[in-house]
């Protein structure tokens, strides 16, 4: 298997990664053969997959104008994946020049396709960290120098609780990141759950075997679980709904069935 030049000698690349599965459904070329085979076995089971994937980001950009429309100016996305057209930064500094942005993820290729997307923008950054260690993302020096958390931030956590289990405890680490923000700081989420999906749970199920086989369970919660994500946080309208119902900018009748897969939200603490 020939490695590509833009991947860090350090990554074994026989192993599938979420990250680059997540770039292939979006149709970015940071992928390898074996993430597009687990991607594509996974889209034997919900062929719309990708159209998922399309409405996260749609909901994503549309948060994040909200949030520079309320004022906030500082982002910091943990679980960010691999830069692909329409991310963050380009959304916030587009609508708001100075917008500071930290990037954060485990997957050293998606930290280093970061870190060429953003060489020369002194007002974004990425960090090598992972959102099970909340600590280490809030010390690092790229939050320190880019994020004044006496300041209201928004935090991103699009498409990424759904990769831990309960087990892993992700609702402390969202609670903890929580109680270091300033009041009035955003809380931008997506979550995968069988509500929603245009298949029957047996059927939609295959998809999970898939990433649990490249051990990387997808944890699909109900929406009272997803919702618990928001405690300490004031639910902004319209709620917790499916992601095209989240403040559209288009007709949600227009939409593909499978991007109503999931929750999204966005909550404000006090």
């Amino acid at each position: 298997m020939e490695r590509p030049a833009w991947a860090p000698r350090s990554i074994d690349i026989s192993v599938p990664s979420v990250s680059r599965i997540y770039d292939y459904y979006l149709g970015g070329s940071h992928n390898f053969e074996v993430d597009r085979e687990a991607a594509r076995r996974a889209m034997e089971f919900m062929p719309g997959l990708p159209k998922i994937m399309q409405a996260n980001r749609a909901f994503m950009r549309r948060a994040v104008r909200f949030a520079v429309d309320e004022g906030v100016t500082q982002f910091l996305d943990i679980g960010s994946g691999i830069p692909t057209f329409g991310n963050v930064h380009e959304v916030a500094q587009s609508a708001r020049p100075g917008s500071r942005v930290v990037y954060v993820d485990h997957d050293p290729v998606a930290v280093a396709h970061s870190q060429a997307v953003l060489e020369g923008n002194d007002d974004a950054d990425v960090v090598a960290a992972d959102l099970r260690k909340p600590r280490e993302i809030l010390t690092s020096s790229q939050v320190e120098r880019l994020i004044d958390l006496n300041r209201p931030v928004a935090l991103l956590l699009v498409a990424v609780l759904h990769f831990l289990p309960d087990e892993e405890d992700p609702r402390q680490a969202v609670a903890e990141l929580r109680d270091a923000l300033a009041p009035g700081s955003l809380l931008v989420l997506t979550h995968a759950s069988y509500e929603g999906i245009p298949l029957t749970r047996e059927r939609a199920s295959g998809t999970v075997d898939v990433y649990r086989d490249i051990r990387n369970p997808l944890i699909m919660r109900s929406r009272d679980d997803i919702a618990r994500f928001f405690e300490g946080y004031d639910m902004v309208e319209p709620g917790l709904v499916p992601m095209p119902l989240w403040r559209p900018e288009t007709a949600p009748e227009d939409e593909d069935q499978w991007a109503f897969s999931g929750f999204a939200g966005v909550g404000r603490t006090a």
